[in-house]
């Protein structure tokens, strides 16, 4: 990315930055966890999803959040708008760690999204899978990650909840209370 992108979109990335601090600091991850995000590059530029999609922003905020969360030894998948039916993309030995297949297509900011897009330019050996099972989570603009994450999520309330125009939602995963009345859990699994 050019210097041009990062001052063009420098309240963007530092928006994006804070973003992911504010996640990391309530989400009670453990390295090597994986975190998909989701991102509407027309949702941060104010505009209907799927209507304005910008590849420029898009790595500008990939790159930020992508580096902050690698740093803090996390995986990280994209997921692809609905024209790759929310493929995800992800460095290919985090797909062989966690056991995904990988499927055969490349994300391009019409099909897959700018963010994908990103991704598949800036991650070292990148593919695409259909499905993952995630920690966490980063919704930016309501792309509908949930699908992608654990079975039981739960709501990680950032501060401040937007990058641009995109509305953030966040969230964790955490086991499933199983047993009956008496059953005793186990705190640091919460």
């Amino acid at each position: 990315m050019g210097e041009f992108e990062k001052e063009m979109f420098e309240k963007e990335i530092k928006d994006a930055k804070r973003v992911v601090s504010e996640f990391l600091a309530q989400a009670k991850l453990k390295k090597g966890e994986l975190v998909v995000i989701g991102c509407s590059t027309s949702e941060i530029a104010s505009q209907q999803i799927g209507s304005y999609s910008n590849e420029a922003l898009g790595e500008a905020v990939f790159v930020a959040m992508y580096e902050e969360l690698r740093r803090a030894g996390l995986a990280v998948a994209t997921q692809c708008c609905e024209h790759l039916n929310r493929a995800l993309i992800l460095p290919e030995a985090d797909a062989a760690r966690f056991g995904y297949d990988i499927v055969n297509v490349v994300p391009k900011p019409k099909a897959g999204g700018s963010f994908s897009t990103a991704a598949w330019k800036h991650m070292e050996a990148p593919v695409a899978v259909e499905h993952v099972q995630a920690h966490a989570g980063i919704d930016i603009g309501d792309t509908l990650i949930g699908m992608h994450l654990k079975p039981v999520a739960v709501p990680v309330r950032i501060e401040h909840p937007a990058i641009g125009g995109a509305h953030i939602v966040c969230a964790r995963t955490r086991p499933k209370y199983i047993g009956g009345e008496r059953a005793h859990y186990n705190d640091e699994l919460e």
